[in-house]
């Protein structure tokens, strides 16, 4: 099946929900691309590229070194790089989409083919009239931002204080592979725009009562986090394993999840980054308490006795 605005093969379509095998090459594509970007990070630094950001590797051109490469070694290596990058992140227009090229705020023109259900801040959501995709914008942010991810400090009260703030495309990758291996809403990374605009593509679901408690129906796998050893300014702090990297995913309120078509509650949107290692080296408790909740997710804070002294 073919995606209706790029033209390449896509395993969504509207509401179905793709099975287990489809979800995991998924995740597959989702982590490839993780892989390929940071490569060509590493290929782009041994030729003496700095980038400011990783938005100017997210838009590189195929032929972007396209002259340098017939010399071989690390330019030939950069543009192998950019090209495997681009086979998993294509860029296209925002005419592609159906908007009109020319005005000067494309996503606020009417679309033929999308229709605005939703967005906010980090991006705007439409759902497709021709197959009921939802297709989300990502907005670039102050220039060499997207979306949002939590930064880290040492607290006083709590030991570590994590406070969401601008993103960057890395983060954006990493959460959208975080929601997918939550058990989330199905998503695709279909495209950027040379305006930087990542377009993502998610399975449509229904969207719960707003300020719904779910505090005791967050997604299997989350850890409740002592709130001695952090706090965030996001709702529903958790830890997370993948592939047994730790991460902090929040902002689980009920705006981010939906219903989908088989009356399961999927994740939609979070908040998250990597947790944050260079912290909680210097904080033995937590270092100790993540080593013990690795294996056993019920472990008290304490290595012994109850977590009410905390």
């Amino acid at each position: 099946m073919q995606d209706l605005f790029t033209g390449k093969p896509t395993r969504l379509r509207g509401r179905s929900l793709p099975g287990p095998a489809e979800r995991a090459a998924l995740q597959d594509d989702h982590e490839r691309r993780l892989e390929a970007l940071a490569r060509l990070g590493t290929a782009a630094a041994e030729c003496g590229l700095r980038a400011d950001s990783d938005r100017d590797l997210v838009l590189l051109a195929e032929d972007e070194v396209s002259l340098l490469e017939t010399t071989g070694g690390e330019w030939a290596a950069l543009g192998v790089a950019i090209r495997t990058f681009r086979g998993l992140l294509p860029l296209r227009t925002l005419d592609d989409f159906g908007f009109p090229a020319d005005a000067e705020n494309p996503l606020e023109e009417a679309s033929g083919r999308l229709q605005r259900i939703g967005g906010g801040v980090e991006a705007w959501a439409f759902v497709s009239g021709e197959d009921g995709s939802v297709y989300k914008f990502y907005l670039p942010r102050e220039e060499k931002h997207i979306g949002s991810e939590f930064h880290f400090k040492t607290g006083e009260e709590t030991q570590i204080l994590a406070e969401a703030g601008l993103g960057d495309y890395r983060g954006l990758l990493q959460k959208l592979l975080l929601i997918h291996a939550l058990g989330g809403m199905a998503t695709e990374v279909v495209a950027v725009t040379p305006e930087g605009i990542l377009v993502a593509k998610q399975v449509l679901g229904e969207p719960l009562t707003q300020g719904e408690d779910m505090s005791l129906r967050l997604p299997a796998g989350l850890i409740e986090i002592p709130s001695r050893f952090l706090r965030a300014n996001r709702d529903h702090p958790r830890l997370f394993f993948l592939s047994d990297r730790p991460f902090l995913v929040a902002d689980l309120h009920a705006r981010n999840f939906v219903e989908g078509s088989d009356h399961g509650l999927h994740v939609i949107d979070l908040v998250a980054a990597p947790w944050p290692s260079e912290v909680v080296d210097r904080e033995p408790l937590v270092a100790d308490w993540l080593q013990r909740v690795r294996v056993n997710p019920q472990a008290n804070a304490l290595p012994s006795g109850s977590d009410d002294e905390l």
